[in-house]
């Protein structure tokens, strides 16, 4: 493997090898930060050993645009830990590939302005270390091509949000499963079944994926919204669904479902479904052509009702002036997670693999604990130390 750079984004004291190279970064007591190395498209074993001699320490491990790894590792002075996930780094460029006995010419993903620069598409992997009182002994970085691969299309619910207080669940996923798996998640903001095959998203994973991999689709809330000919959940929208399952089985990949998660519209206590037909269009899709589905749909609507009209907008993005130091306006967003609603829909995700007795399943981290939405975890026990990056517009799509 060439010698990679490595980019101090921020601070700390460590030693990070990347194959056969080892580098020394300075020391200061400025958290969190970000580390960077440049590396090629693909999945990286990351093994970081936590902890410090002279303190006591507490770290949050996430990757790229807040992918969560390590929530919360707490040691006592000089006690250490060391720790191994996979990250899946990747950028725009898709190479030529083999389908079906015919090349598939080089060609790049139609990303949108503003995920430009983001660390979700750019040339680096990136790691970032939060928390009270962070602390990296060593991190080592090394290629890894035997790692099953979970690839995520879908909209802004499923998206690596990289700004707080946005937040949804694809980048919550990553973190209950073991070092055997990583998460590729391509979703964006906005995006409709037939957008996400337009930009290109589908032919970068056909191209990165390998037999036996996953593919998960999130599609719904912006495709209802579509207007014109053929628009509707009826048509377009069974019809590109139909167009990823052929596609990824063409691959020799697996291909899993998953119905729109719901917006928080009460009329009165009842959560009232917004999505019109389409989660039934695609609950047909998945019938008929024998595709695993997690309705989310249904599990987020008893998650809801559960927490109640003013509870359940602790899972989404509604704050007032004052919440966060930037905030100049209060938010009040229905659509929208934040990073404990996030939390909260990625266990859906996970319970619904259990549902099908998904192969999955068996690389749940030994930590996993089975969920229920009608018991809820406590918001105010979750635990997610605050990046350094805030945007007070919106998500595309609502």
């Amino acid at each position: 493997m060439k010698k990679r750079i490595l980019t101090l984004l921020a601070f700390g004291a460590m030693i990070m090898s990347v194959g056969a190279e080892t580098f020394k970064v300075p020391a200061t007591e400025q958290y969190p930060y970000y580390y960077s190395v440049d590396v090629p498209d693909g999945n990286y074993r990351v093994t970081v050993v936590l902890g410090s001699k002279k303190k006591a320490t507490e770290t949050c491990v996430r990757a790229e645009n807040r992918r969560l790894f390590e929530q919360r590792v707490v040691l006592k002075k000089g006690q250490t830990q060391t720790f191994s996930f996979i990250v899946n780094k990747r950028s725009v460029d898709i190479p030529s590939y083999m389908k079906g006995g015919k090349e598939r010419p080089a060609s790049k993903v139609k990303i949108k302005p503003g995920e430009v620069g983001s660390f979700s598409w750019d040339d680096k992997l990136t790691l970032e270390f939060n928390g009270a009182a962070p602390c990296v002994q060593s991190i080592t970085i090394e290629p890894d091509t035997t790692a099953l691969t979970i690839f995520l299309c879908g909209n802004s619910t499923v998206v690596d949000q990289g700004k707080e207080p946005w937040a949804s669940w694809g980048q919550i996923f990553p973190f209950w499963f073991n070092d055997k798996v990583a998460v590729c998640n391509v979703a964006e903001s906005g995006l409709t079944a037939g957008t996400f095959l337009a930009q290109n998203r589908l032919e970068k994973i056909l191209s990165m994926m390998k037999p036996g991999d996953y593919v998960f689709c999130e599609f719904g809330h912006n495709d209802e919204k579509e207007k014109g000919p053929g628009t509707g959940a009826w048509y377009h929208y069974t019809v590109n669904l139909k167009k990823f399952v052929d596609e990824v089985r063409g691959k020799g990949g697996n291909i899993i479902f998953c119905t729109p998660t719901q917006r928080r519209f009460f009329e009165g206590t009842t959560i009232r479904n917004t999505h019109g037909d389409f989660p039934a269009a695609m609950k047909a899709v998945a019938e008929r052509e024998n595709v695993p589905l997690i309705d989310l749909n249904a599990s987020t609507k008893v998650l809801f009702e559960t927490m109640g009209v003013e509870g359940s907008k602790k899972l989404l993005v509604h704050y007032k002036v004052g919440d966060f130091p930037w905030m100049q306006k209060d938010f009040a967003d229905n659509t929208h997670f934040n990073p404990f609603g996030a939390y909260e829909v990625s266990k859906l995700v996970v319970m619904g693999l259990k549902q099908l007795n998904s192969p999955l399943v068996q690389y749940l981290r030994p930590e996993w604990q089975d969920f229920n939405p009608q018991t809820p975890d406590n918001p105010e026990d979750f635990y997610w130390p605050q990046s350094i990056y805030y945007d007070s517009r919106k998500p595309d799509g609502n």
